[in-house]
């Protein structure tokens, strides 16, 4: 008598034990098909953005001579003399850069024209990459180089000047500091190389 309630309450258990694993079974299937699909849009939606970030990507251009470039430019791979351009930085597309003047005397713009309008239009930033010249056109793409310790940085002509007339180019503080050896000085000899598309 005593082995047959025994038994009964064994089945009972193990009926009831086998429920409730079929139970956490079922429930932990769905919650893995919920999250699989969930998973799959996100990766859609990823490859997706990831598409059109391809597409938008801008090409990279070569720089006939290496020297310190400024956070305008990245590097893509030091093996190879190649420069990619970054997200909200000076676009140069591809060519090369040819000599336009040695031993130019180079100054910055005084902080009191920081988000002033330049003759292009275009306001002045004092920490863009940006200079004035009285003859080259607009937009032109400068790599300037400081004779003294081989420092470069990149920059456009979004202005006109500089009006005293010893000085060639007049360069935004950014880029003027990047490549000074001096930074209490207000002028320096460069080179001054133009982009060729």
């Amino acid at each position: 008598m005593m082995n047959s309630k025994s038994q009964k309450y064994q089945k009972r258990r193990f009926i009831t034990l086998t429920k409730r694993t079929l139970t956490i079974f079922v429930f932990l299937a769905f919650l893995g098909i919920a999250s699989g699909q969930t998973s799959n849009k996100d990766k859609s939606k990823a490859s997706k953005s990831k598409d059109s970030i391809t597409k938008s990507k801008i090409s990279p251009i070569k720089i006939e001579k290496t020297g310190t470039i400024s956070d305008t430019v990245k590097k893509i791979n030091p093996m190879f003399d190649q420069q990619e351009v970054g997200i909200d930085s000076l676009f140069l597309g591809t060519g090369k850069f040819k000599l336009y003047k040695k031993n130019a005397h180079a100054s910055y713009y005084h902080d009191k024209f920081h988000n002033k309008k330049t003759a292009s239009g275009k306001k002045y930033d004092k920490n863009k990459f940006s200079a004035a010249h009285k003859k080259l056109p607009f937009g032109t793409i400068i790599k300037v180089t400081n004779e003294a310790n081989g420092k470069a940085v990149i920059v456009e002509v979004t202005d006109r000047g500089p009006f005293v007339r010893s000085r060639e180019i007049d360069l935004s503080r950014k880029a003027f500091m990047a490549i000074t050896s001096n930074k209490s000085s207000g002028k320096m000899n460069v080179t001054m190389e133009v982009l060729q598309k």
